[in-house]
């Protein structure tokens, strides 16, 4: 398919999915992502792929986990309370270092919460939910087109990394429709390749019935265990350097500088545009990876800057990395909306004016 074509955002999540290589999908439905599995089983097969509707997210999880560990390339997808189920499951595929491709469509919380959108999930999604020491590179886009390019990409770099990579979005973008350009379609790895290509992947003896490929996440004797954690961090070592995206705009000489991902990174610049009629240089750190964050990218902000802001659809969720990156240079303030409420653009413009003001009378 060439040229842009107009996508509902989980439709268009779902065809970059197989675009990218993907031919598993297990899934349960949940608002606001239930386009994702509904597609899947109507698309996926005609596809030569394979959909399951499970019976929960834990089974979901745990077939994705079966599935790679024969090799095949997996995506999942689900909603907040459904990513919680799955936790224990990432934290087995972490450990036994299986490729996965994971996609959150987050709703208000905590609990049941509600259906509206949100991103209170952001702790879960880059600290974990699950046991033990271990890591998932996390992507918030904040267009149907950059979610589309990510899950095409994090299908490769689950394979290079051999960890779950997750994308982060909301619903918001899962709901809306947007041109997108799609990528052209991967070649399907062949069975036959699985074993050359991953040669970890349990795919029976092979020529050599004398060596059998064993994956596992127990292991019992702490030393063994030890030396396991401490490869893995040596891989997310790696991950820190290779894998840090973000977007900054205007931060070397503003007045104020917000940090925001996702959707509201789009309602947040065009506050900066409102801004900007008042007088207000505002500048914008976007970090499009979640984790590893880019701490580096607040380096960048100048002496000119008097307050940074958080915006957030949580009650200060991401303002904790923002804190790490800020330091103890410049006050930090929390600009917000919760449970499932989307600030607008004035909404934000009005408050950071206000406490810009409040810090200038301060000074004065």
């Amino acid at each position: 398919m060439t040229g842009k074509v107009l996508m509902k955002g989980n439709e268009a999540f779902a065809e970059a999915a197989i675009r990218g290589g993907c031919r598993f999908y297990f899934g349960y439905p949940i608002t606001p992502q239930n386009e994702i599995p509904e597609f899947m089983s109507r698309v996926l097969p005609e596809r030569g792929g394979t959909f399951v509707q499970a019976e929960s997210e834990l089974a979901a999880v745990n077939m994705a986990y079966g599935a790679g560990l024969a090799g095949g390339r997996v995506f999942i997808s689900s909603s907040s309370p459904g990513i919680a189920l799955m936790q224990e499951g990432i934290s087995f595929i972490c450990s036994a270092e299986v490729p996965l491709v994971v996609l959150t469509v987050c709703r208000g919380g905590p609990g049941i919460g509600g259906i509206q959108p949100g991103q209170a999930d952001y702790l879960q999604a880059t600290r974990g939910g699950g046991n033990g020491d271990y890591k998932v590179p996390v992507f918030a886009p904040s267009s149907i087109q950059e979610a589309v390019d990510l899950l095409y990409e994090a299908v490769e770099l689950a394979d290079k990394w051999q960890n779950p990579i997750m994308i982060f979005t909301d619903g918001i973008l899962a709901q809306m429709m947007e041109p997108v350009e799609l990528p052209e379609p991967r070649p399907e790895i062949e069975y036959d390749d699985i074993k050359k290509l991953k040669p970890w992947a349990l795919t029976g003896y092979g020529d050599d019935d004398s060596k059998r490929t064993i994956v596992k996440s127990l292991r019992l004797q702490p030393d063994e265990l030890e030396k396991h954690v401490e490869k893995l961090f040596e891989k997310y070592e790696k991950a820190e350097k290779e894998l840090v995206r973000v977007e900054t705009i205007g931060v070397e000489d503003a007045d104020i500088v917000f940090v925001a991902f996702g959707t509201i990174a789009r309602i947040t610049k065009e506050a900066i545009e409102l801004l900007a009629q008042q007088g207000i240089k505002a500048g914008l750190i976007r970090p499009i990876s979640l984790w590893p964050f880019p701490y580096e990218a607040f380096d960048a902000i100048s002496d000119k800057t008097k307050v940074v802001f958080s915006a957030e659809m949580s009650m200060g969720q991401l303002i904790q990395d923002v804190r790490i990156g800020v330091g103890k240079r410049l006050p930090i303030k929390l600009i917000n909306r919760t449970g499932g409420i989307i600030p607008t653009s004035l909404e934000i413009a009005e408050r950071a004016g206000k406490i810009l003001d409040d810090i200038r009378g301060v000074k004065i």
